[in-house]
């Protein structure tokens, strides 16, 4: 089965995002580390790389699973699973690091709408997850439950996933506007990459969401809307 062009095009900006983020903060920001006695700045920076490219990128691809993989439906299922886990995994980490260099650089944590929003956005997803495996994969529902589950569970994913685009937005121009506050040129080459930074994400969450949300030719690539009758 041929990949669709939206999932394409998704996937184009979802390596497009990675690799201005990480050209962001290893070129322009010094680096990653999750332990530096003098520039906690590398601290930080593990927080913007795993957010997107483990929270939001793994992210986008769980949710296009099921209209871009041509296995089976449970096998689609399970990697629609798996790499969800793996968002949740990766964002969570992510969240350990913004707190961590907070707390080593003494500054307040969850102070601003970004933090509020994000940590929301990560904790939203811990339960969709727990209440998707539960629902859909074990113990699993009865048919009538999942079916009637199923359009809710749709729903309430693409909701989380648009939190997390807002909090990673709102973290591009936080963190872009204490820079800016400290010195940084407004139109310096870093700031316009931030900017185009976060504008590629947008555009990234705007295709996934337009994609999964088309209607369908047929039952098969609909994916989301097929379960399993056990």
């Amino acid at each position: 089965m041929a990949v669709p062009a939206p999932a394409k095009a998704a996937r184009a900006l979802a390596a497009t995002a990675a690799a201005l983020v990480l050209l962001w903060c290893v070129h322009f920001r010094g680096g990653l580390s999750l332990s530096s006695p003098t520039n906690k700045g590398l601290i930080f920076n593990v927080h913007p790389v795993l957010m997107l490219i483990g929270f939001i990128i793994t992210g986008s691809e769980a949710i296009m699973s099921y209209k871009t993989l041509p296995w089976s439906h449970d096998t689609n299922k399970m990697v629609h699973l798996i790499l969800h886990a793996v968002a949740l995994f990766l964002g969570s980490f992510g969240v350990y690091a913004a707190f961590k260099f907070h707390n080593e650089s003494g500054i307040d944590n969850l102070y601003s709408l970004h933090s509020w929003v994000g940590l929301g956005a990560i904790i939203l997803y811990g339960l969709q997850w727990v209440s998707g495996f539960a629902t859909f994969f074990f113990p699993g529902a009865s048919p009538t439950l999942r079916r009637a589950m199923l359009p809710w569970h749709v729903r309430a994913g693409l909701v989380v996933y648009v939190l997390a685009l807002v909090a990673a937005e709102l973290g591009f121009l936080e963190k872009l506007t204490f820079l800016q506050t400290a010195g940084l040129g407004r139109y310096s080459s870093e700031a316009l990459l931030v900017n185009f930074t976060a504008l590629v994400v947008l555009l990234l969450g705007a295709t996934v969401v337009l994609y999964v949300t088309a209607p369908a030719q047929n039952e098969h690539t609909l994916g989301y809307s097929a379960v399993h009758k056990s």
